[in-house]
């Protein structure tokens, strides 16, 4: 089974080694980014969001507008939205795209950031209305009659869309979280968990953890990691580049507002610094300096070297179970050029010689 590549197109031009400039919505950047990452071969791309950023859902239905195979990865937060409206709206674009539309389900681990769009519920509130806001979503996107829910959080008589998914069953949705609250609802609810880069140790662990829900479920589910990858043509070159990256994070920190926190909220974040604590590198070539400079400031760790280097280790991380590596570089257009022409063909290549040679058919993995 092959795997499929994530990546990112953001609403202007801005990393940890870019400080923001211009409108914060910047068409040019949104189109350049979407049409490079489809002609790179990229199979989705995550769309952000956050309490002061520009409305996910809209600039999808643009990226959309403006590629013709590209999916869509849709960061979305539950509890702003009721999930009935949500649910019409995700197959509204799942339409528009003609069956290219995801939800990433992001319920928010820093109390401050939600507090911002008026949430004041506890993490424990939070992950269980998210338990139901996704059971909703899944009601409304396969009833064929009304239905009622009764819940803690939302009670729903007469529910029905008479928009369903493009495709006619369901949305993929992707979930990110690691405390055990986060965990015990993607056992239950998501089709695919999304990891931030950890050692293979952590990764491993958080499967197992992960898988033992979902098998007590009944469910199957897969698993993303998100990376970092910094390339060059030979192995010094790539960790001399990843040397310049963090001195030039740290010298536009004030800049680029990519600060570590004295207080770290989320157990994400914990779980990348406590690698981190680890050492600078880890395993085969897993680099978290950046995630020790920003506090683990979401997805902050790369793997370090050559394509050839890079693709074995994501090899390493397909054996341990995962099947969707969400990439992104510190220049956004040009890395995702990049990494389509020196990277995806080759850990392409690695993972089907290794299905070959485990009797696995090579085949694309399904929406479902």
């Amino acid at each position: 089974m092959s795997v499929d590549f994530i990546g990112f197109v953001g609403s202007r031009n801005h990393s940890e080694i870019i400080p923001a400039h211009g409108p914060v919505i910047d068409l040019a950047h949104v189109e350049a980014a979407a049409k490079t990452h489809e002609a790179a071969g990229f199979d989705r791309v995550l769309v952000a969001f956050h309490s002061n950023s520009p409305d996910s859902i809209l600039l999808s239905q643009h990226i959309a507008a403006t590629t013709e195979r590209l999916g869509l990865m849709v960061a979305h937060r539950p509890g702003f939205t009721t999930p009935t409206l949500a649910a019409r709206q995700f197959a509204t674009l799942d339409h528009i795209s003609r069956g290219r539309a995801a939800v990433h389900i992001i319920t928010g681990g820093s109390d401050i950031e939600l507090q911002a769009d008026g949430d004041h519920t506890t993490k424990a509130e939070r992950y269980a209305r998210t338990h139901e806001y996704i059971e909703i979503l899944r009601q409304e996107w396969t009833s064929h009659s009304p239905f009622d829910y009764q819940g803690q959080f939302y009670r729903v008589n007469g529910g029905q869309s008479r928009v369903l998914p493009y495709q006619g069953h369901t949305i993929p949705i992707y979930f990110g979280g690691s405390s055990d609250e986060a965990i015990a609802v993607a056992g239950q609810q998501a089709d695919v968990y999304a990891l931030w880069g950890e050692t293979y140790e952590q990764v491993r662990e958080t499967i197992a953890r992960v898988s033992a829900i979902a098998d007590k479920a009944g469910r199957t589910i897969r698993f993303s990691l998100s990376l970092r990858p910094i390339l060059a043509d030979t192995e010094a070159k790539a960790w001399a580049k990843a040397d310049h990256i963090l001195a030039k994070a740290r010298s536009l920190q004030n800049e680029t507002g990519y600060i570590r926190a004295t207080c770290i909220p989320n157990e994400g974040s914990r779980r990348l610094l406590a690698a981190a604590e680890q050492g600078v590198r880890l395993d085969k070539r897993l680099w978290t300096g950046l995630a020790a400079l920003t506090g683990a400031k979401g997805n902050s760790t790369s793997l370090v070297g050559t394509p050839d280097q890079v693709a074995d280790a994501l090899l390493d991380y397909y054996r341990l179970g995962i099947s969707t590596f969400l990439i992104r570089g510190f220049d956004p257009i040009m890395d995702a050029y990049e990494y389509g022409r020196d990277l995806l063909p080759r850990v392409h290549a690695l993972i089907e010689k290794e299905d070959r040679l485990n009797g696995k058919e090579g085949m694309k993995i399904s929406r479902k």
